[in-house]
């Protein structure tokens, strides 16, 4: 006589799907928020000041680069393409050549996030057409644009020198802007799945 028993490993498709969202922060995206200051920094070093559209082209694709290498260092376990690197630059080039040519290079807190919101849209955008859904692509575009608003006004409200017309806000800006974006990451780029239940086969032979 032969009896089969089977054994599940891990959850299934169905529960994980019924499974709620957290909006719990992950935690590790905060480390993103350091490669802010020292990617506009270097850039800033290069480029000079946003002034221009040249300028602001080669800011941003410097900047973006270094964010977008550090986001994917991350990202990469949930299965996202190291295009998103190259993503993030050229969103952030044309993105802050947009967004500093419309407000004429002005730096007051208005200026800043109106840029900061075109500037945004740009990295949403591109980084978003990685992602490989419509949907998801349309929400990270308004969530960043919205962020980089944010990002800039923080770091004005907080006394930070924008004179300067850098590339990127500060540091009061880049970890609001992490902070939020690690609670709502999940929605968009989703951790990647267990592995699928296995099953094993007992055989007793009587």
């Amino acid at each position: 006589m032969t009896r089969s028993t089977r054994t599940a490993t891990g959850r299934s498709a169905i529960e994980r799907d019924a499974s709620p969202r957290s909006f719990r922060p992950w935690w590790r995206w905060l480390l993103t928020a350091l490669a802010f200051p020292p990617s506009g920094y270097v850039a800033h070093l290069v480029a000079g000041h946003v002034d221009s559209v040249p300028s602001a082209v080669l800011n941003g694709v410097i900047t973006g680069a270094g964010i977008g290498g550090a986001q994917w260092a991350l990202l990469r376990h949930r299965d996202v393409g190291i295009t998103w690197i190259p993503a993030s630059a050229a969103g952030l080039g044309v993105g802050l050549a947009t967004g500093a040519a419309t407000v004429s290079y002005r730096t007051d807190i208005t200026s800043l996030a109106v840029m900061g919101a075109v500037t945004g849209l740009g990295v949403g955008i591109a980084q978003g057409s990685t992602l490989g859904d419509g949907r998801r692509m349309l929400g990270w575009s308004a969530l960043t644009a919205a962020l980089f608003a944010l990002g800039w006004t923080v770091t004005t409200a907080g006394g930070i020198d924008v004179s300067q017309q850098w590339p990127v806000f500060g540091a009061y800006g880049c970890f609001t802007v992490a902070l939020v974006q690690s609670t709502v990451l999940g929605a968009f780029v989703p951790p990647t799945s267990p592995k699928p239940a296995t099953t094993t086969t007992k055989k007793v032979s009587a």
